[in-house]
């Protein structure tokens, strides 16, 4: 199948951009290389033995989607393209609304007009908020406590809706916390600016940071840091594919959480990438950001019921090797 993938450049995106060449599939990606490098390119080319088409486009760029879509004839599309960071959607909300709505918006309508029936989402835990109870199940509440959490809810209704209406179907990830890097280290995490907890942990490990920053350190968990549920960046390339054949499959639209089913500390995080790269990695504590909620961690045993889907990668020790074996060997990304 041809498979549009928005985003496709980025961490999730290319490492899904590979799984999808392994199953045989055509993958064709749509980037504005916003959070990107166009090097990714370079290096899927290397893995997958193909050149991957690429447009450099916004999804949206409505006259750009529509051109794309004519084009090339898609059977699906698994949708990345999205602003991601929780502080900056904090303090410029409307960036998130303009992009991440905006954006989805525009690509539904190209998927309607074009006849394009499936889509697969990358949604987010950050639409729970402050979760009632862990682990998290799909059918609790989603109340969430950031403006990109909001969004992600939001795009999830959208689709809804448009299903509805349109008779799409469409599957939403909620990914917990996305981590790791490709087994051979030549493919991995690369943010500008860098937000995630494991990079920045292992940017300390290499001499690019001095110290790392443990925001809050009074939570209502066991050593007072936040807890969150890693899971590997190839575990979660192979769940949209396992999710896009539910589609085909005849399967109803619906939410999959994607987690390790585990909770790990910030402090716990540290502490086991000291011990992963053999660097003290000094901490510092300060306060808490805002929209943080103190504990999250998933069931995925209804991905793992319909989906077939079973993490390969789910030792919080792999995740960080894989993770080190990536930022050693490209201390600045690609």
């Amino acid at each position: 199948m041809k498979i549009l993938l928005t985003g496709g450049a980025g961490f999730i995106g290319s490492h899904t951009c590979v799984e999808l060449v392994s199953a045989g599939h055509e993958p064709v990606i749509v980037d504005n290389l916003y959070n990107a490098s166009p090097k990714v390119l370079e290096r899927l080319k290397v893995i997958t033995g193909r050149e991957i088409p690429f447009y450099e486009a916004d999804v949206s760029d409505e006259k750009a989607m529509n051109a794309i879509f004519e084009k090339e004839r898609f059977d699906a599309v698994i949708h990345f393209a999205a602003n991601s960071q929780v502080g900056e959607s904090m303090v410029n909300p409307l960036k998130y609304y303009d992009n991440n709505l905006g954006g989805t918006r525009t690509m539904l309508q190209s998927m309607i007009e074009h006849g394009v029936k499936y889509i697969v989402f990358s949604s987010t835990a950050a639409t729970y908020g402050e979760p009632e109870r862990v682990p998290i199940l799909e059918t609790d509440p989603t109340h969430p406590t950031n403006c990109y959490g909001e969004t992600k809810r939001v795009m999830e209704r959208m689709m809804c809706w448009t299903a509805a209406a349109t008779g799409l179907r469409y599957a939403a990830l909620r990914y917990f916390n996305a981590c790791g890097a490709h087994p051979d280290g030549s493919l991995g995490e690369a943010h500008f600016p860098e937000t995630h907890l494991i990079p920045l942990v292992l940017q300390v490990a290499n001499g690019q940071r001095s110290e790392i920053s443990v925001f809050g350190s009074d939570y209502p968990t066991p050593d007072g840091t936040c807890i969150r549920d890693y899971v590997h960046v190839c575990d979660l390339a192979q769940a949209h594919i396992l999710a896009l054949e539910y589609l085909l499959r005849g399967g109803e639209s619906t939410a999959f959480n994607l987690g390790s089913g585990q909770g790990f500390s910030v402090r716990e995080v540290i502490e086991e990438a000291r011990r992963v790269t053999g660097h003290a990695i000094p901490a510092a504590e300060k306060a808490r950001r805002s929209g943080d909620p103190a504990r999250l961690v998933a069931s995925s045993e209804k991905a793992q019921s319909t989906l077939g889907w079973r993490p390969r990668y789910s030792a919080l020790s792999t995740i960080l090797q894989t993770a080190w074996n990536w930022h050693r060997s490209h201390p600045m990304g690609f």
